[in-house]
Formats: C-alpha cells, structure tokens, sequence
C-alpha cells in the first residue's frame, strides 16, 4: 500500500476532477499559494511506508515566498512566521532545542511526520480562501486512509478545523494529541505547554519506533 493507492481512489471521484479543476483555474486566474507543483510536496518527502506522525494545519501561508507544500514549514531563507516561531519556542521549551531554527521542516518530513493541511491552496494575503473547494473532503479522506490502513501512527491536531477530523480516526488503532493552533491569536490558550514534541517521541519510544529529531 502506497499513497498512488490513496491517489488512485480519490481521481475516480466527482468531488476530486471538480476541486482539481477549480483549484487549476485559481492558479491561472490569481495569486495561489504554494506552487502548483509543491502542491502534494508532502507526499513526496514522507512515504506511508515510514509514516510516524501526522501533523495537521489549517491552510498554507498566504505570504509571498513562505509556503513551500510542507504545512507550518517555511524556506530557510525567509523569516520565520509568527506561527513557526511559536512552535520553536515551544520545542525549545519542551525539548530543549530544535533542528529546524530556520523554519524549514523537510527533516521532519523525511523523519516519518507527515506536515498536510485541512486545505491545501490558498490565494495570496487572504486566509481559508479555498475553503470551499473540497479540499476538506479530500484531507477527511487522507485521514481515513491512514486510520485505516496503517497503526500507531501519532495525529497531532492544532486549531479547531484539525481538531474536527479527531472523529475520523480509529482511537482504538492511533493516537491523538489535540490543541489550539500555534499563532499568535491562539499560542497562548494552550499551545505553550503543550508538549507535543516529547510526547510524540514518549509514544514512539514505548511503540518501539525511531523518534522523530524534532
């Protein structure tokens, strides 16, 4: 079982030729944030073969240059977003320091933590632009995929439009670690202190998996 699977399924449905059509015609017609081909970047760096951790957004960033496919992720040449900043402070909380200081989160990826948002294009300077695309179906979709086909996987959720997909996952199979998104209107009613990062790595100790170098 690869992700072409999962692939494979959703282009035979209506709501996918629409939202691909849809979101084809935003990138011709505005502004669309991440670049087209960066789209399913996340795909690319984290196979379902090695997936470990699932890490869920709400929607790309809408600032010029910064989203790269990967969500909460930024080149490492760019500075970092207030939302990136808030999750340093928390590993380097949490943890005591981070690998990714410059925003740029590939390592995760590559590690087994898969960075995927709710909604996966966005126009740019106007957040949750493509909210009614479908995209949410197909982000339901990928996480009954993982649900059911994979086990003990580790689905952090921030903000309330990931925290709506708990519902879908198997809790009898997964494990879930839910708080309030890390931006600024919100870090400070729960993100800070939540930690995540060692509790993830805690649960992959005890499952007998390699930890995520946060």
């Amino acid at each position: 079982m690869t992700w072409d699977d999962f692939f494979k399924e959703e282009q035979g449905k209506e709501y996918y030729q629409k939202l691909i059509k849809e979101v084809n015609k935003a990138y011709e017609s505005s502004v669309v944030f991440p670049a087209k081909d960066k789209i399913f970047y996340a795909f690319t760096l984290t196979s379902l073969e090695n997936l470990k951790v699932v890490i869920l957004g709400q929607d790309p960033y809408h600032g010029a240059g910064q989203a790269q496919g990967l969500a909460f992720s930024t080149p490492s040449n760019i500075k970092n977003p207030p939302s990136m900043v808030n999750i340093l402070k928390e590993i380097n909380d949490d943890i005591g320091s981070s690998v990714c200081e410059n925003g740029d989160l590939t390592s995760w990826a590559e590690d087994g933590a898969l960075l995927i948002n709710s909604i996966l294009t966005v126009e740019e300077s106007k957040p949750k632009s493509h909210h009614k695309l479908g995209w949410e179906i197909f982000t339901d979709n990928l996480i009954k995929f993982i649900s059911k086909n994979c086990k003990d996987v580790v689905f952090i959720l921030w903000g309330s439009s990931a925290i709506k997909k708990e519902k879908i996952i198997d809790k009898s199979k997964h494990h879930i670690l839910s708080g309030v998104h890390p931006s600024p209107l919100s870090s400070y009613r729960g993100f800070f202190g939540c930690k995540h990062f060692s509790k993830t790595n805690e649960i992959l100790k005890s499952l007998g998996k390699k930890q995520i170098n946060w």
